[in-house]
């Protein structure tokens, strides 16, 4: 087909020209004496966009999904109880991994279009009298269903009850997208990932982790290899990886960082506001159509998921948006395949960008 590739997903999100430039240089040896100015940099400037002074922040060869299971393993015990909401795909499977990996989850089951209901966390942390529960789970932005959640609240919640357990975020879709501050709020451990907010191809999964994080990981006997995150902080502090790491994506990443400290990470949860709130108007007021966020308090700015009419199937709307029109959008997934497409609207965009994935309707 001629013409551009228009990709409206919430994630892969598109690669600026400069990042792309980047990662398309030559192979080099991963151990070599310069590798530590690029990797060291890279690990502070991570600092400035999740906003801790204090925390740490490290990296691994994977998705998002692999520094869920090295926050959890690397905090943990075998056993310990977690308590989180699920209201979503990647909610859900959140909770999914910890009873695969052996530990407890509390479960609290959410309505999809919803998101993480403060009141249900209180109910739970204020009965756990004996501090059982070792970490409380809160998926920030749901991409399957266009829903964000208050972290803020949730930390309110703990400080509150003077409750002990470790916060972990879910900022795969929402850090560097729109507010996020792990050192106010209190967050103990956020996961993110290359592809989104950060501009990149897949491949790179960022955890940040508080200093009462560390301190659990002495406590820790859970057994961990790959997604270590006391060894990665050891090689890090030198400038390498405790394995090979994929040096071009890390050239890439270091432009994408320059960009974003370049724009501003205010300016950027700005952006996507205005980018999010005109979509929402289309959708709505232009389309006709609902969002499966229930509220306003639940909208997501990186991503808005849209409802098909009664009867009608989401499948076709994508599939010809696909074919017809070299567009790109987000396919309903679980309970809501069929019933829902998705816009993607982070990263690397802009008003007029945006504006090729209204027109098609």
């Amino acid at each position: 087909m001629s013409g551009y590739h228009f990709l409206f997903v919430p994630g892969p999100s598109n690669v600026p020209a400069a990042v792309q430039q980047a990662i398309h240089c030559p192979m080099e040896d991963h151990r070599n004496p310069t590798i530590p100015d690029l990797i060291m940099p890279i690990n502070e400037d991570l600092k400035k966009i999740l906003l801790t002074k204090t925390g740490r922040v490290v990296f691994f060869p994977s998705s998002g999904t692999g520094c869920w299971e090295a926050a959890l393993q690397s905090t943990l015990n075998m056993g310990d109880k977690v308590l989180g909401a699920s209201f979503g795909q990647f909610s859900m499977l959140w909770l999914d991994m910890c009873k695969r990996l052996g530990f407890e989850p509390i479960t609290m089951e959410e309505e999809w279009g919803t998101g993480a209901n403060p009141e249900n966390y209180h109910k739970h942390l204020s009965a756990d009298k004996n501090h059982e529960i070792k970490a409380v789970l809160v998926c920030q932005n749901e991409t399957a269903t266009g829903v964000r959640s208050d972290v803020k609240a949730i930390r309110k919640v703990l400080d509150d009850l003077n409750h002990p357990a470790l916060l972990m975020v879910d900022g795969v879709s929402s850090v560097a997208s729109y507010e996020f501050k792990m050192e106010e709020w209190g967050v103990d451990c956020v996961v993110s990932g290359s592809q989104k907010g950060f501009m990149l191809p897949a491949g790179l999964g960022i955890l940040g982790v508080s200093q009462k994080a560390i301190e659990k990981m002495k406590e820790s006997t859970y057994p961990t290899c790959y997604f270590d995150v006391v060894d990665m902080m050891a090689k890090l502090d030198g400038g390498y990886l405790p394995y090979t790491p994929p040096v071009n994506l890390l050239r890439g990443f270091r432009v994408a960082i320059d960009l974003i400290l370049k724009e501003g990470i205010e300016n950027i949860w700005k952006r996507h506001h205005r980018l999010a709130e005109g979509t929402r108007q289309a959708i709505t007021n232009g389309w006709g159509l609902n969002l499966c966020a229930k509220e306003e308090k639940w909208y997501s700015d990186t991503v808005s998921a849209i409802v098909v009419p009664d009867g009608a199937d989401a499948v076709p709307v994508i599939s010809t948006a696909f074919h017809k029109y070299n567009l790109a959008l987000g396919a309903g997934l679980a309970k809501v395949a069929g019933k829902v497409f998705r816009i993607g609207h982070l990263g690397d965009l802009n008003e007029c960008m945006l504006f090729r994935s209204y027109f098609w309707s």
